[in-house]
C-alpha cells in the first residue's frame, strides 16, 4: 500500500496518466502501477531485513522480486535495517539504468537526510552538526560548504600524485616484506586501511600524517568512528548472524561510546585543517568554524578515506581476475608513458594511458564504492524504465540500487561483465574517431558511482561528489604504480557485503626493479 498522498496538485502534466491506462506517458511509454508491495508492518521488513542480508543476498534479493514481477524493475519494496532503527521501511526501487537517473535529478529529488537511506545517524556523531552529504543540494547551506570542499579538492589535486606514491611504496614494501619473509599471503584490505588514511590527510591537508600526530590507533579510531554510522548497513562481519543482526541492525549503538575517539580526530583535523579553515573564515564568513570542521573530518574520513577503504579493493578484485594478459599490457602502456617524465607517474603521464583509465571506468561501473542512491520526490513525477512509466507521489523515497543499474545490458553490451577496454577508443583507417568518442560518452554518461554521471561536473548546486576527480585519479595512480612495480600478481578475493577481501598469494617485480617471483602458495 502506497504511503497517503501529501498533495493533489501536480505542476508536471501528468495528472491524465493517473487511471487511464489507454494514455501514454511523454516519452510514449504505457503507465502502469508499480508492482511489489510492503506486507505486514513490521514482520514483512523484518523478514525482508533477514533476506537481504542473510538468506539471499543484495543482489538476489532484488532479482528474485524482479522476477516475481514480470520483469518490472521498479518495484515497491523494504529495505533494511527496519525495525527497530527505521521508522519506514517502505522505498520504490529503480533497478535498471533508465530510471535511475531520476534520483541524479536534483530538481525531481530531495536528498535531504537521505545519505544513509531509511534511517539517520545520530548528529552526535558530528559534533551536532549536519554534514554537507546530509543537505539537500536547495539548503543556502550546501552552496556554501560545498564551495569549500570543492575549492580544496582542486587546490590540492597537485598534491595527490606524491602522496599516493609515499603510501603506495610503503604499502607494497609490507606486501614485499610478507611474502619474502615465507608468510604465504597478504590480505591488501588491511595494508589499504592502515595506509590510506596517512595518504588522504597529507593529499587534502598537508602536514604531519594522522599515522605520527595520533600513534598507531589512528586507524582503529577512524573505521570506530565510521562502523557506529553505518552498523545498520553492514554485514557478515559477526558470528552468528542472529547475535549479528540483533547487534548491529536492531538498535542503535549509543554514539558516546565513540565520543572520545571523535574528539582526538576533531582535535587532529582541527590543526591539519587550520588553513583551510582560516582561509573560509575569511571568505566564506557565513559558517561557523566549528560546523566547518566537522564537516571537514567527515569529508576526510567518511567520503574519501571510507571511499577508498572500498574502492581499491575491489579495483585490485578485478585486476587480480583479468589475469597475466592484462596485467602485460598494463605494464607495457605504463611504462611507455612514463617515459617523458622518467619512469615517474603523474598526473600528465597518466593521460597518455587509455587502457588504464577504461579499467578504472570498468572498475566503478562494476563495483561503485557507493551501492545505493536515495531521494524524496519533490512533486508527484512519473518515472521511466525502459519498458513503461510509473507513477510516484510527492514525499514517496526512491531508491537505487546502483550496480543492477550500472551493469545494466540494455545499455552496456555483457554489462554483467569486466570489460578492461570497454571505454579503451579504437582508432584507425576503417573507424570513425568522432562516433568512438560519442559512443563512450553515452556509455560514460550511465557510469553513476559519484551520484552524477561520469560526464558530469560538481557544482554548488547539485550532489555530484566534490572530490569525484580526486578519486578518479586515485584508482588510475593505482594502476599505474602497480604495473610500474609489478609485472604481474596474484591474489585469492572473498566476496563480502561491504568489500572483497583481497590476499596477495604472488607478485612479480618488474626487471628493473630487481626482478623476482615473490612466494606463491599451493
Amino acid at each position: 500500500m502506497a504511503p497517503p498522498r501529501a498533495n493533489t496538485g501536480r505542476d508536471d502534466g501528468s495528472e491524465a496518466l493517473v487511471g487511464d491506462r489507454s494514455k501514454l506517458s511523454p516519452s510514449g511509454l504505457p503507465v502502469r502501477e508499480i508492482p511489489g508491495g510492503y506486507g505486514v508492518p513490521f514482520l514483512s521488513p523484518l523478514r525482508d531485513r533477514l533476506d537481504y542480508y542473510y538468506f539471499q543476498g543484495a543482489e538476489e534479493f532484488f532479482r528474485s522480486r524482479v522476477a516475481r514481477h514480470g520483469g518490472a524493475t521498479v518495484l515497491r519494496v523494504n529495505m533494511p535495517p527496519g525495525p527497530f532503527l527505521a521508522g519506514d521501511s517502505r522505498v520504490v526501487a529503480l533497478l535498471d539504468a533508465r530510471s535511475f537517473r531520476v534520483l541524479l535529478d536534483d530538481s525531481s529529488v530531495d536528498k535531504a537526510d537521505t545519505l544513509d537511506g531509511t534511517f539517520m545517524p545520530s548528529l552526535a556523531l558530528f559534533g551536532g552538526h549536519r554534514p554537507l552529504a546530509f543537505l539537500d543540494a536547495g539548503e543556502p547551506r550546501h552552496a556554501e560548504i560545498k564551495r569549500v570542499v570543492m575549492g580544496l579538492a582542486a587546490a590540492r589535486m597537485h598534491h595527490v600524485p606524491p602522496a599516493f606514491r609515499a603510501a603506495f611504496a610503503a604499502m607494497f614494501d609490507a606486501v614485499d616484506a610478507s611474502l619474502d619473509a615465507s608468510s604465504g599471503t597478504v590480505e591488501f584490505n588491511k595494508l589499504n586501511m592502515k595506509y590510506m588514511l596517512d595518504f588522504t590527510c597529507v593529499a587534502l591537508f598537508g602536514g604531519t600524517p594522522p599515522s605520527k600526530a595520533m600513534g598507531n590507533g589512528a586507524v582503529t579510531k577512524a573505521v570506530k568512528w565510521l562502523i557506529f554510522q553505518l552498523h545498520p548497513l553492514a554485514s557478515k562481519i559477526v558470528k552468528p548472524w542472529m547475535l549479528e543482526d540483533i547487534l548491529l541492525h536492531t538498535f542503535r549503538l549509543p554514539p558516546f561510546l565513540v565520543r572520545g575517539e571523535y574528539a582526538e580526530l576533531t582535535a587532529y583535523f582541527a590543526d591539519a585543517a587550520a588553513a583551510v579553515l582560516d582561509d573560509a573564515a575569511k571568505n566564506q564568513p557565513g559558517i561557523p568554524r566549528d560546523e566547518l570542521l566537522h564537516n571537514l573530518v567527515f569529508v576526510a574520513i567518511f567520503n574519501a578515506y571510507g571511499g577508498f577503504k572500498i574502492f581499491l579493493p575491489h579495483l585490485v578484485k578485478w585486476l587480480a581476475r583479468a589475469g597475466p594478459e592484462l596485467h602485460a599490457k598494463l605494464a607495457a602502456e605504463v611504462r611507455a608513458a612514463a617515459v617523458p617524465t622518467g619512469g615517474e607517474i603523474t598526473i600528465s603521464a597518466v593521460e597518455q594511458m587509455p587502457l588504464v583509465k577504461s579499467v578504472v571506468w570498468e572498475a566503478l561501473r562494476m563495483s561503485p564504492p557507493v551501492e545505493f542512491q536515495y531521494g524524496r520526490a519533490r512533486r508527484d513525477i512519473v518515472v521511466e524504465s525502459h519498458d513503461a512509466a510509473y507513477e510516484v507521489r510527492k514525499g514517496e523515497l526512491l531508491f537505487g540500487y546502483q550496480p543492477l543499474a550500472t551493469r545494466d545490458e540494455r545499455v552496456f553490451d555483457r554489462g554483467g561483465e569486466f570489460i578492461p577496454d570497454r571505454f579503451v577508443i579504437a582508432t584507425g583507417d576503417n573507424n570513425n574517431d568522432d562516433d568512438a568518442r560519442h559512443g563512450r560518452r553515452r556509455l560514460l554518461e550511465h557510469v553513476v558511482w559519484s551520484n552524477g554521471p561520469e560526464t558530469g561536473s560538481p557544482s554548488e548546486g547539485n550532489k555530484q561528489c566534490p572530490g569525484k576527480d580526486m578519486v578518479v585519479a586515485v584508482g588510475r595512480l593505482m594502476v599505474a604504480e602497480l604495473f610500474r612495480r609489478y609485472d604481474t600478481f596474484s591474489a585469492d578475493v572473498e566476496e563480502l557485503p561491504l568489500e572483497p577481501v583481497v590476499t596477495f598469494t604472488s607478485l612479480t617485480r618488474a626487471a628493473g626493479g630487481g626482478a623476482r617471483e615473490s612466494c606463491m602458495v599451493g
